[in-house]
C-alpha cells in the first residue's frame, strides 16, 4: 500500500478499485484474532464475493466472531447456498429490512442500509463505497480507506450498535456505551446518516466545506441529483471564483437517475461549473476534495435517496497530503478517462425529453414518499 498517511494518531490507506481493496481485505480477515464485522449493500456471488466469503468462513472456523450484515434489498439475491455455508462455518448473518415484496412502493422500503464498513479486532477498519462485487472487465472507479487507530475503534462501536439494533440483542446496553457517528479527533471524522437525529449530517458537512471554499471543489459521485440548497451552494461557490469540478457517470448503472442528473446540466454549466463524464466503466465513487485540504470518502451519493433515506457512512479527513492524493487520482481520471460536457453541448430533443421526464419521475417518487419538492 503506497498511499498511506498518518493523521492524528490514525493510519489511513487510500485504496482505489477492487484490485487494491479485496486482496488487502481478505489478508486482514485472515489475520483476525477476535472478531470481524462486515456491512455491505451488495454481496455478489462472483469471484470477489467468493474470496471474501471464504476468508470469513476461515476466520469463523478458527474461533473468530464473524458477523455479516447485508441490506435486505441490495443483497436480496444473496446465494442461499452461500448462506448455508456461512451458517455451517459459524458466520452470523442478518439482513437489514429484508424485502418480501420487491415491487410495492412504500416509504420505508427506500430506507436502505447503504454503508460499506468493516471492523477487525478493534485495530483495523474499512470505510468507503466498494460493495462486495467484482469490478468487471473494466474496473469500477471507486474508493475505500483502510484505517487503524482511534477511528477504527469508533467504526467498530458503530457497527456493533447497528448489529444489535438489527438483531434485537443487547440494544439498551449497547446504546449506553456507544456514541454515534463521530471519531475522537478533529482531523479524521466518521460522519453517519440515519433517519433520526443525524438525517442531514453528511449533507451539512458537504455544504459547510463548499460554502467556505476559496479555490476549488472537486466532486466525483455516482448518483448526483442534489437538492436546491446543495445546487445553490455549488453555484454560489462558482460565481465567487471557486473552480467547481464534477466527475459523474458516463455509463449509466441506473438509467432513471442518470438521465435525471442530465436535466441539471444546463443550470450548472451556466454557472461555470465544469462537468465531466467518466467513460471507461462504471463510476461508483462517492468522494470529494475541497481546497486540497479536506476530503471525504464514503458510501453516500449526492441524491435524495442517500441524503434523505438511506443509512450512510462517510469519512471526512482534514489533511493536505491525503486530500492531494485523492485529488491527483480524480484529476488523472478526468484527464485520461472522461469527456467534458461543454456549455454549448446540444442534445437531441429525445434526450432532452428523456432527461426532463426522468427528473420529473424522481420528484414524483420523492413527493409520494412524503418529502417536499425542495429535496430536489
Amino acid at each position: 500500500m503506497s498511499d498511506v498517511f498518518q493523521v492524528e494518531g490514525n493510519e489511513l490507506a487510500l485504496l482505489q478499485n477492487g484490485a487494491a481493496y479485496f486482496p488487502q481485505l481478505c489478508a486482514d480477515i485472515d489475520a483476525a484474532h477476535h472478531f470481524v464485522y462486515l456491512e455491505t449493500y451488495i454481496f455478489a456471488a462472483d469471484q470477489a464475493g467468493r474470496a471474501v466469503s471464504n476468508a470469513l468462513q476461515r476466520a469463523a472456523r478458527r474461533g473468530v466472531i464473524v458477523r455479516v450484515l447485508m441490506d435486505g434489498f441490495g443483497a436480496a439475491d444473496f446465494s442461499p447456498v452461500w448462506l448455508d455455508e456461512f451458517k455451517s462455518a459459524g458466520v452470523q448473518v442478518h439482513f437489514f429490512r429484508r424485502e418480501l415484496y420487491r415491487f410495492k412502493l412504500r416509504r420505508h422500503r427506500l430506507r436502505r442500509m447503504h454503508r460499506k464498513l468493516i471492523a477487525i479486532d478493534d485495530e483495523l477498519a474499512y470505510i468507503g463505497g466498494i460493495n462486495i462485487i467484482d469490478d468487471g472487465v473494466v474496473p469500477r472507479f471507486d474508493f475505500a480507506v483502510r484505517l487503524s487507530g482511534t477511528v477504527a475503534v469508533e467504526i467498530h462501536a458503530t457497527m456493533r450498535r447497528m448489529w444489535n439494533a438489527v438483531a434485537w440483542a443487547s440494544g439498551k446496553r449497547m446504546a449506553r456505551d456507544v456514541s454515534h457517528g463521530r471519531a475522537v479527533g478533529t482531523r479524521v471524522v466518521v460522519v453517519l446518516r440515519d433517519n433520526l437525529r443525524h438525517r442531514r449530517d453528511i449533507e451539512r458537512a458537504y455544504l459547510k466545506q463548499i460554502s467556505t471554499a476559496m479555490r476549488e471543489v472537486v466532486i466525483a459521485n455516482a448518483y448526483f441529483l442534489p437538492g436546491r440548497i446543495f445546487r445553490r451552494t455549488l453555484i454560489q461557490a462558482a460565481r465567487r471564483g471557486v473552480r467547481v469540478v464534477l466527475l459523474l457517470q458516463g455509463r449509466a448503472e441506473n438509467r432513471l437517475l442518470h438521465y435525471a442528473t442530465r436535466a441539471l446540466y444546463v443550470q450548472l454549466l451556466a454557472a461555470g461549473i465544469e462537468i465531466y463524464e467518466y467513460q471507461p466503466g462504471f463510476l461508483h465513487a462517492k468522494v470529494a476534495v475541497v481546497d486540497g485540504a479536506w476530503a471525504t470518502v464514503g458510501s453516500s451519493n449526492i441524491d435524495p435517496f442517500s441524503l434523505m433515506l438511506a443509512r450512510e457512512a462517510n469519512l471526512m479527513v482534514f489533511d493536505v497530503a491525503f486530500a492531494d492524493c485523492l485529488r491527483d487520482k480524480l484529476m488523472t481520471a478526468i484527464a485520461y478517462s472522461a469527456v467534458r460536457i461543454e456549455a454549448d453541448h446540444k442534445n437531441g430533443w429525445g434526450s432532452r425529453l428523456l432527461a426532463r421526464l426522468s427528473y420529473a419521475t424522481v420528484r414524483m417518487v420523492i413527493g409520494v414518499l412524503g418529502y417536499g419538492k425542495s429535496v430536489i
